[in-house]
């Protein structure tokens, strides 16, 4: 029989530095926990970027349709103000015609309701100043919006164009009862 050595056989010399192994072991798994640390930062900051650049696009999305809302409403006011003057002197003949222009208006209308438009209802209403920009003051109720010279209009509850009114003064009302 041949004496052969098997190399599975042969068993390494202990060295006897397990501190040196345990002291590689945590020095890796610190370096570990530090690289995980590091890739959630990285991650929760990638999301947060994402987040902030939705965020972006939709305010410059929403400034966009701001300014062209903005564009159309004098439109829209020359519109309303054509049909107003129209409606005290229509003959007969001029009815269709203000009709197809009211419908015209209608749908205007019903385009910028579509897109979160919707126009503030000054006319007997307390005066606000962050609906209403006040151009005089006039007899009636005081502090009432008593005349509606332009109309305001908000888009998605953001005024995009305050209501230009004249505010009651209190003359020419009655004297209220129950002050003293």
């Amino acid at each position: 029989m041949t004496d052969a050595t098997n190399p599975t056989d042969e068993v390494a010399p202990e060295t006897g530095d397990t501190t040196d192994n345990t002291e590689s072991v945590e020095s890796l798994r610190a370096q570990l926990e530090e690289a995980q640390a590091a890739h959630a930062r990285a991650r929760a900051d990638y999301a947060n970027l994402e987040r902030r650049s939705q965020e972006q696009r939709l305010e410059v999305g929403r400034a966009a349709l701001t300014d062209a809302v903005r564009g159309f409403l004098p439109v829209l006011d020359d519109l309303l103000r054509a049909i107003e003057a129209a409606e005290t002197n229509v003959t007969e003949g001029e009815a269709a015609w203000l009709e197809g222009v009211r419908l015209v208006a209608q749908k205007f209308k019903n385009v910028l309701d579509q897109h979160g438009v919707e126009e503030i209802h000054a006319l007997g209403q307390p005066f606000d100043p962050t609906k209403h920009e006040a151009v005089g003051a006039a007899p009636g109720p005081e502090g009432m919006v008593v005349h509606l010279l332009q109309r305001g209009y908000t888009l998605r509850d953001r005024v995009i164009r305050p209501a230009m009114v004249m505010v009651g003064n209190g003359e020419g009302t009655a004297p209220q009862s129950g002050q003293g």
